[in-house]
């Protein structure tokens, strides 16, 4: 259409053989581009007889496009560079497809050049999954079309895939990790799995219906990641002057608090439904965090910086 666009512009009495052989499409393919332009778009177009093309009939100073701002713009280039991650997946191709097939459509829009952004807007992500393609899509078909899933799923702490029947209700990126929120119909339960630990998944023609309460977001709220056991947990962490500086910058859960101390430490409290995932993350930070509470937590970091000192001991 913008092809179409210039030579009605300039005068050139396109029709629709001459530019159906430039683009190597059907006559029909540009008709209907001409229909859409005239109809739907609203720019005047006529058809001339003796010059056996098509006209503007008025003065055109624009094609009719999306009306975006550099700052919508900036905001895609950054949805895209956030899925950067996937290179070198199976996600790669037909993401760049589809960002290619939107970014065609604006260009003409806009003052300023990707390469600029390029230069001055990157994301880096660590620990990225290498999901499948094709099952990815097999499960999400399953999460569109509220029908039931087969597949074998390995345990993290298991030694081998076992069969698993589920209601899948919702499909999640949690830390570059795609996860599967299902209800488990052998276990009468809502599981939650990753979709690296799943293989021969298979659609089924059993259907269901969602449950209007299913809510993720109440799912993940007392989790500091995905997982929660249900049971709520009041974590209290004193972080160093050097960690209270990094810890304060960043929401880490919608629970949390901030107290800061006169010598520049700083007390985080979050309410969490499990420990298993915070436990991790307070590692993470080696000596520049100690444990205030609950006990449970105190116990269980305690025995794991035991571990970890017995590793390097000699």
């Amino acid at each position: 259409m913008m092809r179409l666009h210039a030579a009605l512009k300039s005068h050139h009495f396109p029709n629709c053989q001459k530019i159906a052989a430039e683009l190597e499409v059907s006559p029909k393919t540009i008709q209907r581009d001409i229909d859409f332009m005239r109809d739907r778009l609203g720019l005047p177009i006529d058809y001339d007889a003796q010059k056996f093309g098509f006209y503007y009939t008025e003065a055109v100073t624009g094609f009719p496009s999306i009306e975006v701002s550099e700052g919508e713009i900036t905001a895609l280039f950054v949805a895209q560079k956030a899925l950067a991650q996937y290179k070198g997946t199976p996600f790669e191709r037909p993401l760049h497809s589809a960002f290619r097939k939107i970014t065609d459509g604006l260009k003409d829009r806009v003052s300023f050049s990707w390469t600029e952004l390029e230069d001055v807007i990157s994301f880096r992500s660590a620990g990225a999954s290498p999901a499948d393609l094709e099952l990815f899509e097999v499960v999400s078909k399953a999460v569109l079309r509220s029908v039931e899933l087969d597949f074998e799923y390995r345990k993290l702490k298991g030694s081998e895939h076992e069969p698993r029947r589920v209601r899948p209700y919702h499909l999640g990126c949690l830390e570059n990790q795609w996860y599967l929120f299902a209800e488990d119909l052998d276990r009468a339960q809502l599981r939650t799995f990753a979709l690296p630990r799943m293989q021969n998944v298979s659609l089924t023609t059993r259907g269901f219906r969602r449950p209007a309460d299913f809510s993720i977001t109440k799912i993940l709220s007392g989790s500091f990641g995905v997982f929660s056991s249900g049971r709520k947990h009041r974590i209290r962490l004193e972080f160093d002057p050097y960690a209270a500086r990094l810890v304060s910058e960043r929401i880490w859960h919608e629970s949390q608090r901030i107290r800061s101390l006169p010598d520049g430490s700083m007390v985080l409290q979050l309410e969490l439904g499990g420990l298993e995932e915070i436990e991790r993350w307070i590692l993470s930070w080696g000596s520049h965090v100690r444990v205030l509470g609950p006990l449970t937590l105190v116990d269980q970091i305690r025995n794991e910086a035991d571990a970890v000192a017995r590793l390097y001991r000699g």
